[in-house]
């Protein structure tokens, strides 16, 4: 069994705040302080099937223009998503299988192109706009009763657990892949910076805070237990663990590189895009009304999250 990294951004950051705020604000954390950031989801060759762990950004979603009030970045465009993956050698008709961790379209985005897959995703995630018109949702009730310390799971495959874990969104899941005596968490935005899990502090970023919590404890306790290659989506320590098959230790911190911003050279479209989702807000497409004369609480219509996570596109 091999796990590969989809990559297809690189280059961005996310603020101490962002990262760390969730439960005691962000204004405790050094806004100048930015974490590494980029996106890539994961592959899984199982030699007989290739499941893939999220599906990217929409083709064609905007890079973002941050300037140094951002909080986040979601990184430069390295390809799309469905070029990622054929750099490392895979066609989209091989994928049998998809394992949706969330619904936010960083993850969810390129869905629609591989409809004779099976997509593989919490029931409690089904009413999401972003998962609307799929025919090949596979609804997961995760009723093969507990992975270790976690409640609920799901056997995909021998040796592939899709596991719930619900705070981030309220269909938030995990994919553990068990191989060569290594537990690999494949995780969708339980923490967005190494960093955060090593000092035990959730995101601004949730649907039910109580349960990110909860959520967070069992993947520190299961992290301290077992030796876990940990694999995020948003920053490159993700694919770095995987690709020395690095196990997390909590009390041995990775030493932290912070990210190199330059802000310069940032031309304009006039539309914004959601750091978290990838909702573009275009005012072609809103009677003209820029971004910047919108009521200081409007929300992403899609993710609920406020005007400071949009960037300039």
């Amino acid at each position: 069994m091999e796990i590969k990294a989809v990559k297809f951004r690189k280059d961005g950051f996310y603020s101490q705040p962002f990262a760390f705020g969730g439960e005691e604000g962000v204004e405790k954390f050094d806004k100048n302080v930015r974490y590494r950031g980029s996106l890539q989801n994961y592959l899984i060759d199982t030699g007989d099937e290739v499941i893939l762990v999220d599906t990217g950004l929409p083709y064609g979603t905007p890079e973002e223009k941050p300037d140094e009030n951002s909080a986040v970045f979601t990184g430069k465009d390295i390809c799309s998503y469905l070029e990622a993956l054929e750099r490392l050698g895979y066609k989209k008709e091989q994928v049998t299988k998809i394992l949706l961790t969330h619904k936010h379209s960083d993850h969810s985005g390129e869905l629609k192109s591989f409809p004779n897959a099976k997509v593989y995703v919490n029931k409690d995630e089904l009413s999401a706009l972003e998962l609307q018109g799929l025919t090949n949702l596979i609804p997961v009730e995760f009723n093969d009763g507990p992975y270790y310390n976690f409640p609920e799971s799901q056997k995909i495959k021998d040796g592939i657990y899709f596991i719930k874990a619900k705070g981030h969104t309220n269909g938030n899941s995990i994919v553990v892949v068990e191989n060569d005596g290594l537990f690999y968490m494949l995780h969708g935005d339980i923490t967005y910076v190494d960093e955060a899990l090593y000092e035990n502090k959730l995101s601004v970023v949730y649907d039910d805070l109580d349960a990110a919590r909860i959520t967070l404890n069992r993947v520190i306790e299961f992290v301290k237990n077992h030796p876990t290659v940990y694999c995020g989506t948003h920053t490159p320590q993700g694919y770095e663990n995987l690709e020395a098959k690095r196990v997390m230790d909590l009390d041995n911190p990775v030493p932290t590189v912070l990210a190199q911003v330059d802000f310069s050279n940032n031309e304009e479209s006039g539309k914004y895009v959601c750091s978290i989702c990838g909702y573009v807000y275009d005012p072609a497409e809103h009677d003209g009304v820029a971004f910047e004369d919108l009521p200081d609480d409007w929300v992403c219509p899609r993710c609920k999250q406020g005007k400071d996570k949009f960037n300039k596109a």
